[in-house]
This record gives structure tokens, sequence and C-alpha cells, in this order.
């Protein structure tokens, strides 16, 4: 049996646990618990930070110069998903790529609306407004996102949320992308 190969270090499954933790507990506590509201939105943010310095300088995987493609390769890997041709990738494929982008840049927006509705501007309608508005659409990205996942999981046979725990992925094939 292949033991496959460590693709997700451990700075990236924590991070990405303790991302999706924080969001779901500062979903639920929103108009009910205040302070944990406040608490899981600022870990957040911390989090985000993590994830620049971590991008920028982790392992291989978890470098945005090794995921992040341009829109041009996004479209066109989803074009071939269409047809059930897209190729495997051992990281991230450009469409997770994107979703990535998606994701950070969505979280950094609502934690930054979240601190300007506490500190700066309590009571501004339209910041509270647009930190709804951001938490909402983040949770369709969140659902695109398992969407993703499960379609990879299922086209490509490798449980991927398993492999996000374990840190390792199936050895790549000789059609894999690296």
């Amino acid at each position: 049996m292949d033991a496959g190969v460590k693709v997700w270090d451990p700075g990236v499954r924590l991070f990405h646990g303790a991302l999706a933790l924080c969001f779901a507990l500062s979903w639920i506590s929103a108009d009910r618990w205040q302070d944990l509201h406040e608490i899981t939105g600022y870990t957040l943010a911390g989090l985000l930070l993590f994830r620049l310095v971590w991008g920028l300088c982790g392992p291989r995987y978890a470098r945005f110069c090794q995921f992040v493609r341009p829109p041009r390769q996004v479209l066109a890997y989803l074009q071939r998903m269409r047809t059930g041709r897209e190729a495997r990738y051992l990281g991230h494929n450009p469409a997770g790529g994107m979703m990535v982008v998606l994701l950070l840049t969505g979280l950094a927006l609502l934690a930054t609306t979240g601190w300007l509705y506490t500190d700066w501007l309590w009571g501004e309608a339209w910041v509270e407004a647009a930190h709804e508005w951001l938490a909402n659409a983040l949770l369709v990205l969140v659902g695109l996102h398992l969407a993703g996942v499960a379609l990879a999981s299922w086209r490509h046979r490798e449980n991927l949320p398993r492999a996000m725990l374990t840190g390792r992925k199936r050895s790549p094939g000789q059609s894999d992308v690296c």
C-alpha cells in the first residue's frame, strides 16, 4: 500500500482547523454572545496574519506562489473539469487555489469590518451591513469549497479531508501535477 507523500505541513493543517473552528464559532455567536464573537473574530484575524507569513515563507505547498494561478489558468482548469479531464494536483489545483484566495480575502475583509464596527465605527449601519453580507457570502464560499473538495476527492479517488488531517496524499502518478 502507498504510504503517500507529505504535502500539508502542521502549520497549514492547524491553521485550517483553527480557522474553520473560529469561523463556525463566530457565526454561531453572532448576536448572541458578543464576547465570544469578538474573541473568535480577533483570533481569526491573527490566524490570517500567520497564514500570510506562512504563504510567503512556509514549506513548498503552503506558499502562495505554488498554488495561486492567473484567472486564465483557473478558467482552463474549470473547463477541463466540465469534461472530466482535469489533472490531479499534489497541492491545490487551480480552482482550489482561487478558492483559497477568495476565502482568505473575504475573511480578511470580514475581520476588518468586525474590528471597525467594534472599535471605530460602532453603530454605523453600513459597516454592520457589510460585515453581515461578508459573513453570508463566506458561508456560500465555504459551501462551494466543501463541494469542490468532495468532487475532487471522488474524481481522483482520494480522501482530501483525510489528507488535510494526516498531511499526506497519494504519491503522484505520471500525469499528476506536482
